[in-house]
């Protein structure tokens, strides 16, 4: 164990009290909030310590969701979408409710089932000025709106981009029972007729398949 100020020391792990769950740095936890109304908060374990007298602290770093950043919550933002937040804090372990695992944009895309345990992040967010790291992503679709994972879009067998099938004057269900597609552009570009069927999937995913559910 490593010392640090005041007579406290580093320790390497925490178990989550009434779990068999251990926390270690660099792990991502959900953390009770005070308010019980509240979701619990996401964070990412920077630092363990103890005073020597069973006492751990917990410094995080912490995930925001789109709501509680300035400008809030917007169409493309996912259900489990999180911000990487410039914002550190020190807390007492026992708040620590469970751990969670917050993917990258890509991995999250890919996977097969998506748990209450699972987030994603593809944003760091400074909390005093709003910024966005990266402040630039790509847009799809005649909308020019970013990837939502939750969105079901469908992809053009001509100029190769994304559609919402609402864009293209479909509903999800039409879109379901399709298998090739072109755009209005495209078809008016190759003065050819627009075929019956549309590939469904999402701009991250590898196969044209259809993208993954969240668990309800």
């Amino acid at each position: 164990m490593a010392k640090t100020k005041q007579g406290k020391k580093d320790v390497d792990s925490y178990t989550i009290k009434g779990t068999n769950k251990v926390v270690r740095v660099g792990d991502c936890v959900l953390m009770r909030p005070s308010d019980t109304d509240k979701a619990s908060y996401v964070a990412r374990v920077e630092r363990l310590e103890t005073d020597g007298r069973g006492s751990v602290r917990v410094r995080v770093r912490w995930y925001y969701r789109p709501e509680e950043s300035k400008g809030g919550r917007r169409q493309f933002h996912g259900a489990k979408e999180l911000f990487l937040s410039d914002h550190f804090d020190t807390q007492s372990a026992h708040t620590i409710e469970g751990k969670c695992v917050v993917h990258s944009f890509k991995n999250y895309t890919k996977l097969d089932n998506v748990g209450p345990e699972d987030f994603f992040c593809r944003f760091e967010y400074k909390a005093a000025t709003g910024a966005f790291t990266p402040d630039r992503v790509a847009v799809y679709c005649k909308c020019e709106m970013p990837y939502n994972p939750d969105d079901l879009m469908v992809q053009c067998e001509g100029c190769k981009d994304w559609f919402h099938p609402s864009c293209m004057g479909m509903t999800i269900e039409q879109a379901k029972k399709l298998d090739h597609f072109l755009c209005s552009d495209c078809v008016k570009e190759n003065g050819t007729k627009r075929p019956s069927n549309s590939y469904l999937a999402s701009p991250n995913s590898d196969s044209k398949v259809e993208p993954k559910r969240r668990k309800r």
